[in-house]
C-alpha cells in the first residue's frame, strides 16, 4: 500500500482508498476521497491500536481522536487532551495576573507624544498659577500687611518706628502687586502643580507604584506649606528681630527698604519649606531600598548632629534657644521621615501598624495639652497669640 507520507498528525491528507482482496474497485468521483488521521505504519502493527469505534493516532503516547468508524469512512474531530498528563495538547502558560494588570496599565507613548504631554502638563500648571496669582492679586494690600508685620513687630520691640522704605517709585508696585502675589499664588497652587507632575510621571509606573500618588502629592504639599507657616510664625521673627538689632547699641539706626525686606522673606520662607520636604525624601530613599529604617534608626546621631550643624548655620543668631527653635523640628521630620519607611516596610511584608491605638493614644495627648492650656488662659491669666510661644502671661 502506497499513500502520502504524513509529516504533520494534525493537517488531514486527503488518500486516495486502496481496494483489499474482494473488495470491488471504487469509482472515481468524490466518495471515493476521504480524510484520514490514521498512522501510516505496517498494516499489522496499525491494526493492533484500532477498534470498532476510535484508534489511536500515536501508539507510544496512546492519544485517542476519538474518530468513528462508521460506513467506512472516519471523520476529523478536535484532539482530546488527556487528563492524566499523558501526551495531551498542553493549553498555553497563563501570564501571572499582576505583571499582566501592570502591563496593561503602563502607557506607551513615542517621544513626540511625550513632548506634547509634557506641554500639556506645562500649559495646566500655568493655567493653574495664573489663576491662584489673580485670585492673589485681590487681597494683595492684606497679604502685604500680613507679611510687613513681623518686621512691625521686631521694630516696636527695638524701639523704632514699624515702618518699611520706598526707595524707588517701582518698588511698592513690583512687591505688593507682583512679586508678593506671585509667591502667594506658588504656595496655594502647590498641591496643583504637584498633581499635574505626577500626571506626567504616573503613565510609566505599575499600578502599585501608582497608589502613592495622592498620599505624595497631599504630603508634599502640606509639608511646604506647614514649612511656610513655621518660617513665618517662628523663625521670621525671632530672626529677623535679632539682625535689626545688632547695631542698636552703637549708633545704628535700621532703615529697611521693602524690596530687601521682602527678598529675605522669601528666602527664608522658601527655604524651611524645602527643608520640610525631608520626610518625603527619605520616604524615596527607602521606596527605592536605598535606606531602611532600621539602618536611620542605627544612624540617627549621626543625623542629629548633621542636622544642629546645618541649624547653626542657618540661624542668625548665637543663642541655644533659637538653634533649638531651628533643630528641634527637623529632628522630628527626620523621624517622621523613617516613621514613613518603617510603614512602607510593613506594607512589603504584608503586616500592619496599630492605627487606632496610636490613634487613641494622640488623642488622649492632644485632650490633655488642651486641658493644660485651658486652665493656663481660664485661671492663671494667660492669653494665646499667632507667634511663638503661642501662649503668653
Amino acid at each position: 500500500m502506497s499513500v502520502p507520507e504524513d509529516k504533520n498528525r494534525e493537517t488531514p491528507v486527503e488518500n486516495t482508498h486502496v481496494p483489499t482482496n474482494g473488495e470491488p474497485q471504487a469509482s472515481s468521483g468524490a466518495d471515493s476521497v476521504h480524510t484520514s488521521y490514521e498512522q501510516t505504519t505496517d498494516h499489522d502493527h496499525d491494526a493492533h491500536y484500532r477498534s470498532d469505534e476510535s484508534h489511536h493516532d500515536d501508539p507510544y503516547t496512546g492519544q485517542s481522536y476519538g474518530v468513528a468508524a462508521t460506513g467506512g469512512e472516519s471523520t476529523a474531530v478536535v484532539p482530546v487532551s488527556s487528563s492524566n498528563g499523558g501526551g495531551g495538547v498542553t493549553p498555553p502558560a497563563a501570564k501571572d495576573e499582576e505583571d499582566e494588570e501592570d502591563g496593561d496599565g503602563m502607557l506607551r507613548m513615542s517621544f513626540l507624544e511625550h513632548l506634547e504631554e509634557l506641554r500639556k502638563r506645562i500649559v495646566s500648571i500655568l493655567i493653574g498659577v495664573g489663576i491662584a496669582f489673580a485670585g492673589a492679586l485681590i487681597f494683595a494690600p492684606e497679604m502685604w500687611r500680613a507679611v510687613s508685620e513681623p518686621a512691625a513687630t521686631a521694630l516696636k520691640a527695638l524701639g523704632y518706628a514699624p515702618t518699611l522704605k520706598q526707595l524707588s517709585p517701582m518698588d511698592a508696585f513690583q512687591v505688593i502687586y507682583m512679586k508678593l502675589p506671585l509667591l502667594a499664588a506658588i504656595f496655594l497652587s502647590s498641591p496643583w502643580v504637584l498633581w499635574q507632575v505626577w500626571s506626567f510621571i504616573a503613565p510609566g509606573l505599575y499600578k502599585k507604584e501608582k497608589r502613592f500618588a495622592g498620599p505624595v502629592v497631599l504630603s508634599t504639599a502640606g509639608l511646604f506649606v506647614l514649612g511656610g507657616l513655621f518660617a513665618y510664625f517662628v523663625a521670621f521673627r525671632f530672626g529677623l528681630e535679632f539682625l535689626l538689632g545688632i547695631g542698636r547699641d552703637i549708633n545704628v539706626e535700621p532703615a529697611i527698604n521693602m524690596v530687601d525686606y521682602f527678598d529675605l522673606f522669601v528666602n527664608v520662607t522658601l527655604g524651611i519649606g524645602i527643608v520640610f520636604e525631608l520626610p518625603i525624601i527619605i520616604f524615596f530613599l527607602a521606596l527605592l531600598r536605598i535606606v531602611t529604617a532600621k539602618f536611620l534608626i542605627a544612624n540617627s546621631r549621626y543625623a542629629i548632629l548633621i542636622i544642629v550643624i546645618l541649624a547653626a548655620i542657618i540661624t542668625p543668631t548665637p543663642d541655644v534657644f533659637n538653634l533649638m527653635l531651628f533643630s528641634v523640628p527637623m529632628v522630628i521630620l527626620y523621624f517622621v521621615g523613617v516613621f514613613a519607611a518603617y510603614l512602607l516596610e510593613l506594607r512589603r511584608d504584608e503586616k500592619s501598624f496599630p492605627w487606632l491605638s496610636i490613634l487613641v493614644i494622640l488623642l488622649a495627648v492632644a485632650g490633655i495639652a488642651g486641658g493644660i492650656v485651658w486652665a493656663l488662659v481660664a485661671s492663671y491669666g494667660y492669653k494665646t497669640v499667632p507667634y511663638w510661644p503661642f501662649i503668653l502671661r
